[in-house]
């Protein structure tokens, strides 16, 4: 026979080889595809609600270490057990439909029960063929190089949910990567956390209500590393977030002085810990230690944090707020206004 090789490259995804077999004596055919490029660094899985015909001539590319799955019918095809194929959620289903009618004839002449059973779940599938209900088709790939076409590329598609990965060591090992994994992990063993939000319940300080809190490590560049952690509830809708030190406190204290001179000053990174205070002296101000706690902003946005924090003043709000010192504040907050104007 002659086996044809054609480099191709599927929109949106990337390069594949497409082999194709034929003989001429006795007609069979057969198609597989392989990967172009390298395994990738974390595994994909895509979950695709299928409701209509264009869904079911949807393009796949489906590796021989991937999984596909139709949880609805509780039916999987495993990985290693069919060559790389591309080809169409419809054809998929085709494939398996043909290999479960197969070895049928001999089933119900030795196990006319497993036969039954078999031929039952044959005529479940036909129906999902001909897409009598809607399901959900999953292909699930540890090495990253598995597809399926979005048709409504570049935009989002709203009944594909892709999700990247990382692989398990039981993964890394089917993949004859358990070396490679372990070693990279041993290399670096702070990079995984540098990489990761992580999230712990806790109460809102407003509300009380349960909420969660993330937290992630941050390194800033020519500085150190630092811990940033956010605080959102959904019940009251109150948000703050808060800047702690990743490493120990210095043998020695800080003072940063900062003319401000142009306008591009105000878009200058600042570190503020929970132990720092900030002076103006141009606006006779000072923000004693604690205030504001620890923030990682610009410095329009820490003046933005200081005129809010003195207009919520509750020694000037209300009728029994003293006159003299509103109207001070007030004109604090008029010249602050200025300042970041």
């Amino acid at each position: 026979g002659v086996t044809r090789l054609l480099l191709t490259r599927i929109p949106f995804f990337k390069e594949i080889i497409v082999s194709s077999f034929a003989c001429d004596s006795c007609s069979w055919s057969n198609t597989e595809i392989q990967s172009a490029g390298r395994i990738q660094e974390q595994g994909v899985c895509y979950s695709l609600a299928v409701t209509s015909r264009q869904d079911m001539d949807r393009e796949v590319v489906k590796t021989e270490c991937a999984t596909a799955r139709i949880p609805e019918l509780d039916f999987e095809i495993p990985a290693f057990t069919q060559k790389g194929v591309l080809t169409t959620i419809e054809g998929i289903i085709d494939r398996a439909l043909a290999g479960l009618e197969q070895d049928q004839p001999l089933r119900r002449e030795t196990d006319e029960e497993v036969a039954r059973k078999i031929e039952e779940f044959i005529r479940r599938l036909r129906q999902l063929k001909e897409l009598h209900s809607p399901f959900t088709f999953i292909l699930d790939d540890p090495s990253g190089n598995s597809f399926v076409e979005n048709p409504h590329a570049p935009r989002k598609d709203e009944a594909l949910v892709v999700t990247h990965y990382r692989r398990s060591p039981q993964q890394a090992a089917m993949l004859g990567l358990e070396g490679e994994e372990v070693a990279e992990k041993a290399a670096d063993p702070a990079e995984e956390l540098r990489n990761e939000v992580l999230q712990f319940n806790t109460n809102c300080p407003e509300c009380n209500a349960p909420a969660s809190t993330n937290m992630k490590l941050v390194q800033i560049p020519h500085f150190k590393e630092v811990i940033i952690m956010a605080t959102a509830c959904d019940s009251c809708g109150h948000r703050t977030n808060e800047v702690k030190s990743g490493g120990a406190i210095e043998p020695q204290g800080t003072r940063i002085t900062l003319r401000i001179t142009d306008p591009s000053d105000m878009t200058r990174d600042i570190l503020k810990s929970e132990h720092c205070s900030v002076e103006i002296p141009e606006l006779e101000f000072e923000l004693g230690m604690g205030a504001l706690g620890g923030k990682f902003t610009t410095l329009e946005g820490l003046l933005k944090d200081i005129r809010e924090l003195v207009e919520r003043n509750p020694f000037t709000l209300g009728d029994s707020s003293a006159p003299s010192k509103a109207e001070k504040l007030q004109e604090f907050v008029g010249r602050l206004q200025e300042v970041r104007g």
